[in-house]
């Protein structure tokens, strides 16, 4: 295990294009070793994405340790965090979470207003994505962007996908959305979260100064 500390996250660009290979044999080394998911992605892809600013690469000095990438879909209406590939011996160190943060916040400052989802199979994914927000959907809550499914077919499990209809398969469909972090509204007012002290009764003056009255004979009554 490698320590965190000697490894950047960074927004990929150019100047990263050398590592496309390096990328590409990690996913597929990883996706023999579960048996599941992650589809290669083929070079021009990739280019594609570190050229427009939208992957996340990490590295240890010149040593490639993972990667990440985004795509908008439905124009632009949802935002999808895909391929997060660490490379093994850089696993267990908190790398992977480091990595979608950056996603996420990368996703969150160019397309502040979609839905950000993902497809996985692995659980330390769904926890880190439940950690910034995500929650599990169905698949019927995510794009129905054809182009999206179609980056499916390399995987290993697609006739699964298939035979459902597009409505299931071995991954699990997690969902960030923007709105679910701002306040509901009423007849343009937003609500306000209640306090402990909103709970407690609102007496009227002209109550509660009888009700003094009340205790303050009382105690007089009692007194020795």
């Amino acid at each position: 295990m490698n320590n965190l500390d000697n490894i950047k996250v960074l927004v990929a660009g150019e100047e990263h294009l050398k590592y496309i290979d390096d990328i590409n044999d990690a996913i597929d080394l990883a996706s023999k070793q579960r048996g599941t998911g992650i589809a290669r992605r083929t070079n021009e892809y990739l280019t594609m994405k570190m050229e427009e600013g939208k992957a996340i690469i990490a590295l240890d000095g010149d040593k490639f340790a993972g990667f990440c990438y985004i795509e908008t879909w439905q124009e632009k209406g949802f935002v999808a965090n895909s391929g997060l590939i660490v490379v093994e011996e850089y696993r267990g160190n908190g790398l992977a979470k480091a990595i979608k943060k950056k996603a996420f916040e990368l996703s969150r400052k160019r397309y502040p207003n979609s839905k950000i989802f993902g497809l996985t199979t692995g659980l330390a994914v769904m926890k880190i994505n439940h950690e910034l927000g995500y929650r599990p959907v169905t698949f019927s809550e995510l794009t129905l962007d054809d182009q999206f499914w179609k980056g499916c077919t390399g995987c290993v499990n697609h006739d699964i996908l298939e035979r459902t209809g597009r409505s299931k398969c071995l991954c699990t469909g997690m969902l960030y959305d923007p709105a679910w972090e701002k306040p509901a509204v009423t007849n343009n007012n937003p609500i306000k979260k209640r306090s402990l002290l909103d709970l407690i009764p609102k007496f009227k003056p002209a109550m509660v100064a009888k009700k003094n009255k009340m205790l303050k004979k009382g105690n007089e009554s009692d007194s020795f």
